[in-house]
């Protein structure tokens, strides 16, 4: 699988365990920062264009990560086409693919241990979209919002 991937300084080391996590389960990472510590960094530099990669290749995923997820999430669903699910557990994980179809996950590495992220990383990759009607019908009127600003 394709995936984008990108943090803020309170990500950076969980970002770096799970790219090399990643590869050796051979996936094809790409990096979008940052690539070294600065407190001052600023999430959404990293992260939208993580999340737009996702959304310009149907066929990958993003990967969002901070301290505790959230701003990274909000970012990321900041681009259209993304839908960015804030993970905080594998069964949060799973729903966010099976029910929302989500293209991004967002997690907090400072909320979790890094064997945890992992295994919910894992989870995300591995779920696949329901494809039931209702979840369908659902996403399409989030995107119709997006297009039209109606419901």
């Amino acid at each position: 699988m394709r995936l984008h991937i990108g943090s803020d300084h309170a990500g950076l080391e969980l970002k770096t365990e799970l790219i090399a996590h990643l590869v050796n389960n051979g996936h094809d990472v790409t990096d979008h920062g940052p690539y070294k510590y600065d407190a001052l960094d600023d999430y959404p530099v990293f992260c939208i264009p993580a999340a737009a990669a996702a959304a310009k290749d149907p066929t990958s995923l993003g990967i969002v990560l901070g301290g505790s997820g959230n701003g990274e999430q909000m970012a990321a669903n900041k681009v259209k086409g993304v839908r960015a699910a804030l993970a905080w557990s594998i069964e949060t994980a799973k729903l966010g693919k099976e029910h929302n179809n989500a293209n991004v996950v967002a997690i907090g590495g400072r909320m979790h241990s890094i064997a945890d992220c992992k295994a919910i990383i894992d989870a995300f990759i591995a779920t696949p979209f329901s494809n039931d009607e209702r979840h369908i019908r659902r996403i399409n009127l989030i995107s119709n919002y997006e297009e039209t600003g109606n419901i």
